[in-house]
């Protein structure tokens, strides 16, 4: 670990237990051990605050990957996890939610120094988050059913069907929310009786290391949970392609989404990809402003804008447009921009300078294409990656900073004058994952909800998520759900059964 982590460290207070899991040699884990990479190359985690080195994680080879698949496969063929009643996963589900809020804090550190997030809404979001997602699904283990069906066919018969798991899961997590993410695709799985090879992204894998500790104190089955790091471009596309995995889901953004679908398909997976997004937020003239200017706010810089939900498109009607950007601005102004692990931060860097080079990029082509800069748009001094929460206003639907997801703090807004063309500018767009309403009058709302082409509609607010309600997009934004009881079905065969009776 750098000096200058070091230091960071000690200036915010990390928890000792924190500390010890950084200074560890960071292992994969692959049947129920934790392994150095094949050839022992490793890639440096970088801290975003302070652009030090933390540690390093191993960099798998596709031989390693072989290894997981392979104890996945064993484990969920003719392991003792297959033969558990599903109390006994319930049990297990429960008791590693459990250990996570036994050591919620220090993963909330982990969390905030690997992606660089506010450790409060590490705490607060990610790992609450985490908690809530793997005891909801926990009682659903033992609740999943088939049903009895009186055919109409000339004879008798007895028919029903039985639900399955589909076996082996390629889980391939993001890198804005990895713990969480990885807590969506995998609780569900285990519920229903699969088993998990799990590949973080390579830029965010802490947690899930850390993660996976938890998971072999909770007493899993070796071969049931297996994580394997290594760059998407090796370990995700082999997953991809790998005869051995079942079903595939994916979060990251569309055109790795369409690569790593399109080798899935190929194979004739299952897949559920939750892909990239650039949502709109209508604010119509009854909305309450100050409550939207929070909202909307929040909606957009929460995670310094990198969240694939953000409301990153705004369009205010323009009888109240002047001054809810006004009041906008000067609320944005207010927002604190902080280190990470600083219990103040709003806004956090950026997770790595090519992020940052990305997102200020896109800050020039805004302004080149003639989009009126009226917050931020600058890198601020010093180290991390920071970079202020920016405004840009009146701008037309062509321009590519409106149509193309930048993922970090940058908000394009534009007025409009009635709900037809309100609708029209949000559906303008490739993506479908999430739109947002702001207006007091509910029958404007339930009538704008079934016009918005997106799978999440938040309505005075913006991102509420819980377990038990599904989550995913239309459009380029991808297919297939996590949370809720609908990601259930994709994590399952049906199996028609029919028993031909002797006429009484």
């Amino acid at each position: 670990m750098e000096a200058t982590v070091r230091h960071y460290l000690e200036r915010f207070g990390v928890r000792e237990d924190t500390k010890r899991f950084l200074d560890q040699a960071q292992r994969m884990y692959i049947g129920g051990a934790f392994v150095s990479g094949g050839e022992g190359e490793t890639l440096d985690v970088v801290e975003p605050s302070t652009e030090g080195v933390i540690t390093q994680i191993p960099l798998a080879t596709t031989a390693d990957l072989e290894r997981a698949v392979a104890a996945a496969r064993a484990q969920f063929d003719n392991g003792a996890w297959r033969r558990l009643k599903p109390l006994e996963r319930e049990r297990l589900l429960h008791r590693l939610a459990d250990l996570i809020e036994a050591h919620a804090d220090e993963l909330a550190e982990i969390e905030s120094i690997d992606v660089g997030k506010s450790v409060s809404h590490a705490r607060d979001v990610d790992v609450q988050g985490t908690i809530d997602t793997f005891r909801y699904f926990a009682g659903w283990a033992s609740k999943l059913h088939g049903r009895t069906v009186e055919p109409s066919l000339p004879g008798h018969y007895l028919a029903y069907t039985r639900k399955e798991p589909v076996g082996v899961v390629g889980i391939i997590v993001p890198w804005n929310f990895p713990l969480q993410t990885l807590a969506w695709k995998l609780a569900a799985a285990l519920a229903v009786g699969c088993t998990a090879v799990i590949k973080p992204a390579e830029l965010t894998s802490l947690s899930t290391l850390r993660f996976a500790q938890l998971v072999q104190e909770a007493g899993f089955p070796e071969g049931v949970v297996n994580v394997v790091t290594g760059r998407g471009n090796v370990i995700g596309a082999a997953m991809a392609r790998h005869p051995g995995i079942d079903k595939l889901t994916f979060t990251g953004s569309t055109a790795v989404g369409r690569d790593v679908g399109g080798a899935a398909v190929a194979g004739i997976k299952r897949v559920t990809l939750e892909l990239g997004g650039k949502s709109p937020v209508l604010v119509l003239d009854d909305a309450d402003i100050a409550a939207a200017v929070r909202g909307v706010a929040n909606g957009m810089f929460f995670n310094a804008g990198q969240v694939c939900d953000a409301g990153s498109r705004l369009y205010v009607q323009r009888g109240i447009h002047d001054r809810f950007l006004a009041e906008l601005i000067d609320y944005t102004r207010t927002l604190t921009i902080a280190p990470g692990l600083d219990r103040d931060c709003f806004i956090s860097p950026l997770v790595s300078a090519q992020q940052k080079a990305r997102v200020m990029s896109y800050v020039d082509v805004g302004r080149k294409e003639g989009a009126e800069l009226v917050c931020g748009g600058n890198r601020l001094d010093g180290a991390g990656y920071f970079v202020a929460p920016t405004i840009f206003a009146h701008c037309r639907a062509d321009m590519r900073i409106v149509q193309e997801e930048i993922f970090g703090p940058v908000l394009v807004s534009a007025p409009f004058d009635d709900v037809d063309e309100a609708v029209a500018l949000a559906n303008a767009s490739p993506y479908g994952l999430a739109a947002a309403i702001y207006s007091r009058d509910l029958n404007r709302v339930h009538g704008l909800v079934p016009k918005l082409r997106a799978g999440n509609v938040y309505v005075n607010a913006h991102s509420t998520i819980d377990p038990a309600m599904p989550f995913g997009g239309f459009k380029e934004s991808g297919f297939g759900k996590d949370l809720g009881a609908e990601q259930l079905d994709s994590l399952m065969e049906t199996k028609a059964v029919w028993i031909t009776l002797n006429e009484a």
